[in-house]
C-alpha cells in the first residue's frame, strides 16, 4: 500500500496558502528548554521566541559550537534577554557518543527539564555511513530516538517533582507521504537502509523514508510511554509545513531543486513562521498529547498517510520499533527501561 500523494499535496498547498500559524504568546517563565538543530532555521527562530517569552534557560543543542554561539548572540541581541539565558551545548546526532555525553550533561547540570524540541534533521542525496548506519537515518531516526529515550528520566522527574506537564516534541514532515518504504520488508530495516547498493537517495526519497520511520517510531513510543505519578509528559510530532530553511542545501535531484525553487517563490513559510508550530507544541497543551500536529492543531485523519494506520503500517510500526531497539540497546543495554 503506497501513500496517496495527490491528496497530501492538495492539503499541503491549501495549508500553505491559507493558514498562517499564530505568533506565540504563552509565557515560558521559569522553564528550561532544549532545542536541537537551533543554530539556524526553525530551531533558531523557535529558541528566539522561547527566550522572548521569558524562559529561564534555552539550550541550543548544535553540532557546531561556533555557529551555535553566533545564534546565541543573535537571540540575545534581538530579544534583549540576559546572556545567561542562552547556553550552547554540543550535540551531533550522527554520533552515539555525542548523544550520550549530551544526555549525561543534562543529568548533571540541569535542575529540571521542562521541554525538549527535537528539531535537528538532515536531508542528503549522497550515501554516507555514520558509524554503522546511513547518515540521514542515523540523524533523523536513530539518533533522535536515542536522545529522546535518554532524556525521558529527567523529563519524568521534572513532571513529578514540580507537579507539572513537560514536553517532548519532534519535528516531522508531510513528506512522510511520499515513500512506499520497501525496506520494511527486509529482515532488518536498518541493515537494508545501510546497504549502499540498494539505497534510494535521489529526489528526496531517503529523507521521506526517514520521516515516515520517525512517525511510526513516535506512535510506538506514545503507546509504550509510562507517565509519571504526577504531572504529565506531553508528546507530539509537528508537521511545520513547507518552510524555507537550509535543510534542502544538499538536495540534488532536478525535480526536488525545481520544487524548492518554485515553492520559495510561491508558498513556502519563512523559518520564523514555521518555528511558531514548534513553539506551539512546546507549550504542551494536553490536546496535543500523542498527536501528529498540523497547523498548530491535531491533524485531521486525512493529513496522515493512510499507510500509517493500515494493517501494513501497524505491522511496519512494530517492526520499526523492534529494529530501533536492537540498534539502541547495543549502545545502552537498559535504554528501554527509560520508557
Amino acid at each position: 500500500m503506497a501513500p496517496s500523494v495527490p491528496l497530501s499535496a492538495s492539503n499541503f498547498i491549501r495549508s500553505q496558502k491559507c493558514v498562517k500559524p499564530p505568533v506565540p504568546t504563552k509565557s515560558f517563565a521559569g522553564q528550561i528548554v532544549i532545542v536541537t538543530g537551533s543554530n539556524t532555521g526553525m530551531g533558531l527562530e523557535a529558541a528566539r521566541h522561547i527566550a522572548r517569552l521569558g524562559a529561564e534557560k534555552v539550550i541550543l543543542a548544535v553540532r557546531s559550537l561556533e555557529r551555535g554561539r553566533a545564534a546565541a548572540s543573535s537571540i540575545v541581541q534581538s530579544t534583549r534577554c540576559a546572556e545567561s539565558v542562552i547556553e550552547v551545548w554540543q550535540l551531533d546526532l550522527a554520533s552515539y557518543g555525542s548523544i550520550q555525553a549530551f544526555a549525561n550533561k543534562v543529568e548533571s547540570d540541569l535542575l529540571r527539564l521542562d521541554a525538549v524540541i527535537e528539531n535537528a534533521g538532515m536531508l542528503a542525496e549522497t550515501f554516507e555511513l555514520a558509524e554503522e548506519d546511513e547518515r540521514t537515518i542515523k540523524v533523523n531516526v536513530l539518533g533522535t530516538m536515542l536522545l529522546a529515550l535518554l532524556l525521558l528520566p529527567k523529563l519524568r522527574r521534572t513532571a513529578q517533582g514540580f507537579n507539572k506537564d513537560v514536553v517532548l516534541t519532534f519535528t516531522g514532515s508531510w513528506m512522510h507521504w511520499t515513500t512506499d518504504f520497501p525496506e520494511r520488508n527486509a529482515d532488518s530495516i536498518f541493515d537494508a537502509l545501510a546497504d549502499e547498493k540498494s539505497a534510494r537517495m535521489a529526489n528526496n526519497e531517503r529523507y521521506s523514508t526517514s520521516k515516515l520511520i520517525e512517525l511510526l517510531a513516535f506512535r510506538e513510543l506514545v503507546a509504550r510511554l509510562t507517565q509519571p505519578q504526577s504531572g504529565h509528559i506531553v508528546t507530539s510530532m509537528i508537521n511545520p509545513g513547507g518552510v524555507a530553511t537550509d535543510i534542502t542545501r544538499d538536495g540534488k535531484g532536478l525535480l526536488f531543486k525545481a520544487f524548492v525553487r518554485v515553492s520559495k517563490m510561491v508558498f513556502l513559510r519563512t523559518a520564523e513562521e514555521g518555528s511558531r508550530t514548534l513553539v506551539h507544541a512546546a507549550e504542551g497543551g494536553r490536546e496535543t498529547d500523542g498527536q501528529y500536529l498540523d497547523d498548530c492543531q491535531p491533524a485531521r485523519p486525512e493529513l496522515v498517510s493512510p499507510f500509517v494506520t493500515s494493517k501494513e503500517g501497524v505491522d511496519a510500526q512494530a517492526k520499526v520499533w523492534r529494529d530501533i531497539m536492537q540498534r539502541l540497546e547495543r549502545v545502552k543495554a537498559d535504554v528501554a527501561d527509560n520508557i
